[in-house]
């Protein structure tokens, strides 16, 4: 299954983390975190995440990440999805909230594999 092939994969970037305790940007990144992942925050609104650096986009990341788990809204993901395709992260887990036919549509183009679900189930 799809879903377990990608929860194999040890490098993760949550694109929408955030240090807000309440939502599910902080919550995601911490529990990949905790289930022993390494994980890139992407936020181009901070600084720094629970106190490891947080980075703008996919691009200025130090390594590829295996998977990207999204966790913004659709109309801000395609830009997103572009990014990932051009270079080379095929592996993308949506969020609840986070895809609609625009998106998917867009993942199927560019021949990227996708999971719609949330992280925080599959890892309990």
């Amino acid at each position: 299954m799809l879903e377990n092939a990608m929860l194999e994969k040890k490098v993760w970037a949550v694109v929408g983390a955030n240090d807000n305790p309440e939502k599910f940007g902080n919550k995601i990144y911490k529990k990949l975190k905790s289930h022993g992942y390494k994980v890139y925050p992407i936020n181009p609104n901070y600084e720094s995440i629970d106190g490891d650096k947080c980075y703008k986009d996919l691009s200025s990341l130090p390594e590829k990440p295996e998977v990207i788990d999204m966790v913004i809204s659709p109309k801000r993901g395609a830009d997103v999805i572009d990014e990932a395709a051009k270079i080379g992260i095929e592996n993308i887990w949506l969020q609840p909230g986070t895809h609609d036919d625009t998106i998917m549509n867009l993942i199927d183009e560019k021949g990227l594999k996708a999971v719609k679900g949330c992280v925080l189930v599959a890892l309990r």
